[in-house]
């Protein structure tokens, strides 16, 4: 399965919310995750532009979207990020078949 970052930014409204009642969301989103064939493999509360970054296992691209498409709806987030990650043995056979690529870059 290939994994991908989700960066989450809060509305000030469901800060509020946790404030008054704190309440562990990554559990709270593990059942979701799961619907979509995925797995929750670590999450962390962030500084700075977004406020937390979980990375899941998801079957593809599409399930990927999806969990970004139903958290949005949910009103809480006012924005996400879902970036797809590579491992570096992945990275590098990407460099490798880049070189095979044959590309020519513009003025060339």
């Amino acid at each position: 399965m290939a994994r991908y970052m989700y960066q989450v930014a809060y509305t000030d409204e469901a800060w509020e919310a946790l404030v008054k009642k704190p309440v562990d969301r990554v559990e709270a989103i593990k059942p979701t995750v799961r619907k979509l064939g995925g797995k929750v493999e670590t999450a962390y509360f962030t500084f700075g532009d977004y406020d937390l970054m979980l990375i899941a296992s998801m079957p593809d691209d599409v399930s990927a979207a999806a969990m970004s498409i139903a958290a949005s709806a949910g009103g809480s987030i006012k924005s996400i990020k879902t970036t797809p990650l590579m491992t570096v043995r992945e990275g590098m056979r990407a460099m490798r078949q880049a070189k095979r690529a044959g590309y020519t870059p513009p003025g060339a």
